[in-house]
């Protein structure tokens, strides 16, 4: 089997603009939670959000100035990307084979142009003097709407552009795909990217994820589904993983990018090798859309699935970057799987939720915390899960309360579990030669 090997990392996430400043924070404990700022949220339960504050895509790229129209799905894709490409030097190797180096993204639905659609509809809403309400004209809407909505924002929404727009501004000529299986989107694309070289179809492939749902349609969803904090008064404490106070998890925001490559591509360029990928499990509960299988057996079976591609045990994992959403279900249930997963094992590997410091970055979190078990790896610091004050009864392993903690990690498994019933493992491993 040709061997995977990462040699590029990128990411712009609520923590940091960068690789460095992101895990700089999260080592630190630090919180990127706040006061929602990207729109009004006065009206809403939750009003608090881990946004990326202070991001500009001028400080990444020339010309930004021409994605001024572009979502922030696209932009933090641009400004990841270009710091992955960049940490692997691939661009500047004359021998690179464009048509074998691909993109394959798990990015998120893009943001609909919300001040241009609700100023049409409202030129378009009618008085009906016999029912006393209001309604949307579809003539007039048409009509108005040919001249008003943006052609760019309106192609913004599909989450596949990102994907078509990365390929595009680094030459990526092969394979090109984009996945959104909700929170396991950019884990499950990094895991079938891996699989598009090892069985030959590119050498290289751009891979992670990109995500913002801090809009009005996607706070309002995930309030509809009580699954968001609204701890408002207490933004830093309000995302709690496997606290026995949780009230839902927080929305983040923001990109991560890896470029993945073939072991002897990498090698005859001389590339610096940030760690190997080693095992990639994918399964589905088959289940309910929005809840964990009662007994986990779906993230039993993808993390079962992702040590026996690895051809390793549990005994042999020094870290697991779980889920940990701080929702009820998914904290209890991914516990209850780590111990029908690792046995005994499940009490001493230490486990961390970092969304509990930078919040649910949804279809883009797997990806980022893929590069945070890299990290953890290359440093020898597993990050902690902050406000973890009163595990819950049910929740009772390891999980690095408040600060983090000084360990050799060799290898690191990464859990990703989505709305569908999507599960997804990924084990990354120090690279040994």
């Amino acid at each position: 089997m040709r061997r995977v090997v990462v040699t590029g990392m990128g990411m712009v996430t609520p923590l940091g603009r960068d690789l460095e400043s992101t895990w700089s924070a999260l080592q630190e404990g630090r919180s990127g939670v706040g006061r929602i700022s990207l729109f009004d949220a006065g009206s809403f339960p939750t009003k608090i959000a881990a946004e990326a504050t202070g991001f500009r895509l001028a400080d990444y790229i020339e010309n930004a100035e021409r994605w001024e129209e572009h979502c922030r799905n696209t932009q933090f894709a641009i400004a990841a990307a270009k710091m992955a490409i960049d940490h692997s030097g691939l661009e500047t190797w004359p021998g690179l084979d464009r048509a074998r180096f691909g993109v394959y993204l798990g990015s998120g639905e893009g943001q609909q142009d919300f001040p241009r659609f609700v100023h049409l509809l409202n030129q378009s809403a009618v008085r009906e003097a016999n029912e006393g309400d209001y309604r949307v004209s579809t003539n007039v809407f048409t009509r108005f709407g040919v001249h008003q909505l943006h052609p760019v924002r309106e192609a913004e929404q599909e989450p596949g552009t990102p994907a078509g727009h990365l390929a595009s501004l680094h030459g990526a000529r092969g394979p090109n795909a984009n996945c959104l299986t909700a929170c396991a989107a950019s884990s499950q694309a990094i895991g079938e990217a891996v699989e598009i070289i090892r069985r030959g179809d590119a050498d290289v492939m751009l891979s992670g994820g990109t995500h913002s749902m801090i809009h009005p349609f996607g706070v309002t969803g995930f309030n509809l589904l009580t699954a968001l904090s609204q701890r408002n008064d207490e933004p830093t404490r309000a995302s709690r993983p496997f606290d026995r106070d949780r009230d839902g998890f927080i929305l983040g925001e923001g990109a991560g990018m890896l470029v993945l490559e073939e072991l002897e591509h990498a090698r005859r360029r001389g590339a610096k090798i940030h760690g190997e990928v080693v095992g990639y499990g994918s399964t589905a509960d088959a289940f309910r859309i929005t809840d964990s299988h009662d007994e986990g057996r779906g993230a039993i079976a993808c993390m079962r699935e992702a040590l026996a591609e690895a051809r390793i045990s549990p005994e042999d994992v020094d870290y697991i970057n779980a889920h940990g959403t701080s929702t009820d279900v998914n904290d209890r249930i991914e516990t209850l799987a780590i111990k029908r997963t690792f046995g005994e094992t499940a009490y001493k590997v230490p486990i961390s939720s970092t969304k509990s410091m930078m919040g649910h970055l949804i279809a883009a979190a797997g990806s980022v915390e893929a590069i945070v078990c890299l990290l953890t790896i290359r440093d020898g610091v597993v990050p902690p899960t902050i406000n973890l004050d009163s595990p819950s009864d049910d929740c009772d392993l390891d999980y690095i309360p408040h600060e983090g903690r000084r360990k050799a990690v060799d290898v690191a498994l990464s859990n990703s579990f989505g709305f569908g019933g999507q599960n997804i493992a990924l084990i990354l491993r120090r690279f040994a030669g």
